[in-house]
């Protein structure tokens, strides 16, 4: 008998229910809301906030505040709860990055495969991936984020249930990029929009668990004009050799590192359609960025997939999307945004 499937909820929180995929659960963080300002006597967009509410939201995440967001705890998912589909295909498309002038490791090569540690390579990825922070049901949560290459120069990519989870959209959404040890080297950067895949969104289905927020400006500066932007790529296949980042915040991890892990990915088994990744990665993982063609010298890459769940019987194995032709469009919807 298939073990139940786990997913992630902020500690002492209720048991929440969810449609995601049978046997499997979530291994992550929530986040999120949206900033938009919307017309008068228009109704707002799913996903969005207005700037007062930004600026909220700014105020909100003292360093306590974000010290003290919960990790999240495993939950349990019935197969009756379940929905999935496979992911749509489409044709092979990269984005390259925009981070030039990442300075080289002075590391060295990095051991590969790695199944979880401190991520000592430095490189653009150390600035463009970041920890995520949102309210939940009137709870503090984190998950994490990466900053891409966009039209907009403002688009984080993330998990779907780090922007909306039980049909509500998360508020107070920031985006930190190179946080570490309670540091905010590049400052901390408000949601003007968060959105997810249609079928995130409509039903939960964790074949479709992307998310991306379109943060605004900070100090009169666009995101990636600050920290850059990494590469993309969808409908490029599966079994390749990735790297998947984060920053899990339950036991043995606590949220202040940057953590990694590495290795040839292989297609999951069992009920998704995702990569799967021998990793070791805990709660408030969520929604870090996996990626093809990684340098190690450079910490560049292109973003495949983000951190998912994890079934509750191989707790080793962290699992991601496929970033299909949903995915590219949730990408063009929050670029042009």
């Amino acid at each position: 008998m298939i073990g139940r499937p786990r997913r992630l909820r902020p500690s002492g929180g209720t048991r929440v229910r969810h449609t995601v995929l049978g046997a499997l659960a979530g291994i992550a963080a929530l986040l999120a809301t949206g900033v938009t300002a919307t017309p008068a006597g228009a109704a707002p967009e799913p996903g969005a906030v207005t700037p007062s509410a930004r600026e909220r939201a700014l105020a909100f995440w003292t360093p306590q505040r974000m010290r003290e967001a919960t990790p999240l705890d495993v939950l349990s998912v019935d197969r009756s709860d379940v929905r999935t589909s496979a992911p749509r295909t489409g044709r092979e498309t990269v984005v390259a990055p925009s981070a030039p002038g990442a300075p080289a490791s002075a590391v060295g090569p990095l051991a590969f495969p790695h199944g979880g540690g401190p991520w000592s390579g430095g490189g653009a990825v150390s600035r463009t991936a970041g920890r995520v922070f949102f309210t939940y049901q009137g709870r503090t949560a984190s998950c994490s984020g990466n900053a891409v290459t966009s039209a907009n120069k403002s688009t984080v990519m993330t998990a779907g249930h780090c922007v909306k989870l039980e049909g509500a959209w998360h508020t107070n959404w920031v985006f930190v990029p190179g946080y570490h040890d309670g540091q905010r080297p590049y400052g901390t950067w408000t949601a003007s929009r968060t959105l997810s895949t249609p079928q995130w969104t409509a039903s939960e289905d964790i074949n479709y668990d992307i998310g991306a927020a379109v943060v605004a400006p900070l100090d009169g500066k666009k995101l990636t004009d600050v920290v850059g932007g990494q590469g993309l790529a969808f409908n490029t296949g599966y079994n390749k050799a990735m790297y998947s980042f984060g920053f899990p915040a339950a036991a043995p991890y606590d949220g202040e590192k940057f953590i990694y892990c590495s290795g040839t990915t292989f297609r999951d088994f069992l009920l998704s359609s995702d990569h799967g990744l021998t990793c070791d990665m805990t709660g408030g993982s969520s929604g870090g960025p996996w990626f093809t063609r990684f340098d190690e010298a450079t910490g560049t890459g292109l973003q495949s997939s983000v951190n998912s769940f994890k079934y509750n019987f191989l707790p080793n194995a962290m699992y991601g999307p496929y970033f299909g032709a949903d995915a590219q469009n949730l990408y063009q919807s929050a670029q042009s945004s």
